[in-house]
């Protein structure tokens, strides 16, 4: 199939609701023969690996615990050293480089503004020029958003939006998608200065739930952006959120602060932990 053609058919699916709804099956108290079945077909079918999973099928009591499920501990050591940036997700490279002013590439002739990514032109401010990365992660990854540097989460912002696909198909030919679909942005304050992690939505992304406070895209609630009166302490690889079925997370930084690895180029993958760049 054309991505062109691809794109009008997904237009014209009802992508929030159907969205909503495989939440809610991921979610559903079935039993528990129902859940093991569908883990072992999607890990079958997506080739996930069941080695690095935190416990074995009879560990989760629903798909969506399965999906968002956490690692065995320590096998994603964090590279040390305060300005040795990490990739905060497992995944890989859909693009990486810096901004040209306000606007960041999605994919080859295909670019988006940062202020509709951010919601606004306050939020962007930090980042013009700066440097980006996009990592995509598949069904079969490991779906917890970690701290590229240790730090202070300052803010949050939920931006309620659609569910478009987020694939290298969808990025490839739908224009503005990352500003498009719902997003939660962390902002924090780093020895690289203000960094923003935007973990973006996506048709089936039931849900994005942080792990500080109560903050639960989808749920019905507006959008909202909330600062903390004391900001949050956090280090580099703790944990700042999930997402319950995949997507894609953008790193940004201010302008001069980060120099990225000559490895994060278009389709290498990374793994938590892995050094990505290093601050200036």
């Amino acid at each position: 199939m054309r991505d062109e053609t691809f794109i009008r058919l997904m237009a014209l699916l009802p992508k929030s609701a159907l969205s909503a709804a495989v939440g809610r099956a991921t979610r559903a108290r079935a039993p528990a023969s129902v859940h093991r079945f569908a883990m072992r077909a999607f890990a079958k079918r997506y080739g996930v690996s069941l080695e690095e999973a935190e416990h074995d099928f009879h560990g989760y009591s629903t798909f969506a615990e399965f999906f968002s499920r956490r690692l065995k501990p320590g096998l994603r050591p964090i590279e040390g050293g305060e300005r040795v940036v990490i990739s905060p997700v497992d995944g890989r490279v859909s693009q990486a480089g810096y901004a040209a002013g306000a606007e960041c590439l999605q994919a080859k002739g295909i670019s988006y503004s940062l202020e509709k990514l951010l919601g606004s032109a306050e939020a962007l401010a930090p980042f013009a020029d700066g440097a980006f990365a996009t990592l995509y992660l598949a069904p079969r990854d490991y779906h917890r958003i970690h701290a590229p540097l240790s730090g202070q989460i300052e803010a949050y912002a939920y931006i309620p939006g659609e569910f478009w696909p987020v694939n290298p198909r969808s990025v490839r030919s739908k224009r503005a998608l990352f500003c498009v679909n719902e997003r939660l942005i962390t902002f924090l304050r780093t020895p690289a200065g203000r960094c923003a992690v935007a973990k973006v939505g996506a048709t089936c992304v039931a849900r994005i739930r942080a792990s500080y406070g109560d903050v639960l895209t989808h749920s019905g609630k507006p959008g909202v952006v909330h600062r903390f009166p004391q900001p949050i302490e956090i280090r580099k690889g703790d944990e700042l959120g999930a997402f319950e079925m995949g997507s894609t997370v953008i790193l940004l930084f201010e302008k001069g602060r980060v120099r990225w690895a000559s490895s994060l180029i278009e389709g290498a993958p990374v793994t938590m932990g892995q050094r990505i760049g290093e601050a200036t």
